[in-house]
């Protein structure tokens, strides 16, 4: 709350400055800013008033119906038959196409049809983690409880075993989303592919629109990026 009000101030001097210079140009360049930025809160000024000057979400307005139709339930019995999925990666490709269902309403579907579930694979023992020829194109991400209120989340790259690593609270969204942005800022290469374990931390609604956005950026660095 208080860094929405921070913001908030922050634009409306950025307003109250280009009001005395009446140049976008130069307000810019006193206020450290890009133009684009300062057209922005000029024209949301016009159009809304100062009242309007917060973020806004960068959540779609609208979802899909969350009411379960036989299309979704075929769609849902169908990616637990070819691909094997659990509720938790089902739902999270449901969300990606605007169909937003709990995983735990997947769980029923699957239930209610009698669906077995799902066997864990064992990873082999040969497994080799360094397996990649290009910096960047597939990082291993880990996350493990070391005690109570620390978790230790690592990213290790498969070419050059370059890591990061940083300690969080918690797993919840904040953390995993904060630790997604020191993998693309602390590694001198793009990076092209993460590799996680599955688990929940990462199909949260709130990484997923952060995954989404960071897809969806113009920075071409990150335009390869798939997790």
């Amino acid at each position: 709350m208080k860094e929405d009000i921070r913001k908030i101030r922050m634009r409306q001097k950025w307003l109250e400055i280009y009001a005395g210079t009446g140049s976008v140009t130069k307000t810019a360049l006193r206020c450290g800013i890009a133009r684009s930025t300062l057209y922005r809160w000029i024209n949301r000024e016009k159009e809304h008033g100062k009242s309007e000057l917060s973020d806004k979400s960068k959540r779609p307005s609208r979802l899909a119906n969350m009411k379960i139709t036989p299309e979704i339930e075929t769609i849902i019995l169908n990616l637990r038959e070819t691909r094997k999925w659990g509720a938790q990666r089902i739902a999270s490709y449901l969300l990606r196409r605007r169909i937003k269902l709990s995983a735990m309403t997947v769980w029923r579907v699957l239930k209610r049809h009698q669906v077995k579930a799902v066997v864990k694979r064992h990873k082999k023992s040969d497994y080799i983690r360094y397996s990649k020829e290009i910096p960047g194109e597939r990082v291993q991400l880990d996350v493990m409880k070391v005690r109570n209120g620390a978790y230790q989340f690592t990213a290790i790259d498969d070419c050059t075993r370059l890591r990061t690593i940083r300690v969080y609270p918690n797993k919840k969204a904040e953390s995993t989303i904060h630790f997604l942005g020191e993998i693309l800022n602390t590694f001198p290469f793009p990076v092209q592919r993460i590799q996680t374990d599955w688990g929940t931390e990462f199909f949260n609604y709130d990484f997923q629109y952060e995954l989404h956005d960071i897809l969806s950026s113009s920075d071409q660095s990150n335009q390869r990026l798939r997790i």
